[in-house]
């Protein structure tokens, strides 16, 4: 029988740190229409997150992993039904991070969301998990909404 300590009582968001296996666990737990979001080093990730997410810290020295590596390791792994980039404001063009997440994410939809609609979106309760990267590119921050594997794309074997 397992004991339950009150260390491991706490609610998912409270930016707990887990073990690498629970972490594999939360994001294989996260269905269809669960966000990740994928945050550079200069997102506020432990004001700005659902209450619910998990946070991986990936940040070790800046530049040292950025979020499209990440990016690129989850496309393995996701079915993405829809993203969203953090955009700055009108008169800046947009950055090459984001023309990146594009191109990498065709076709699907990429919205473009004010810097603060941006962390509405990535406090809501369908926040799975937030992995924070060492980017140190601004406006670099992604959130994935997990979609469906099509019909006869998954093997077994």
């Amino acid at each position: 029988m397992r004991h339950i300590r009150a260390r491991d009582a706490r609610p998912a968001g409270s930016g707990r740190r887990e073990p690498a296996d629970r972490r594999g666990r939360r994001l294989g737990g996260a269905g269809h229409g669960a966000r990740v979001l994928l945050a550079d080093g200069h997102y506020p990730a432990s004001t700005a997150t659902g209450e619910r997410a998990r946070t991986v810290q990936l940040n070790l020295a800046p530049g040292l992993l950025d979020v499209t590596t990440v990016l690129d390791v989850l496309l393995r792994a996701l079915p993405v039904e829809s993203a969203q980039v953090m955009v700055p404001p009108e008169d800046v063009p947009e950055p090459p991070a984001i023309t990146e997440y594009r191109s990498r994410l065709a076709p699907v939809r990429v919205e473009a969301l004010s810097r603060f609609e941006f962390y509405d979106a990535a406090r809501s309760p369908d926040l799975a998990l937030a992995i924070v990267t060492a980017d140190i590119r601004t406006y670099a921050n992604l959130l994935l909404t997990i979609g469906v594997h099509a019909e006869r794309t998954v093997t077994t074997r």
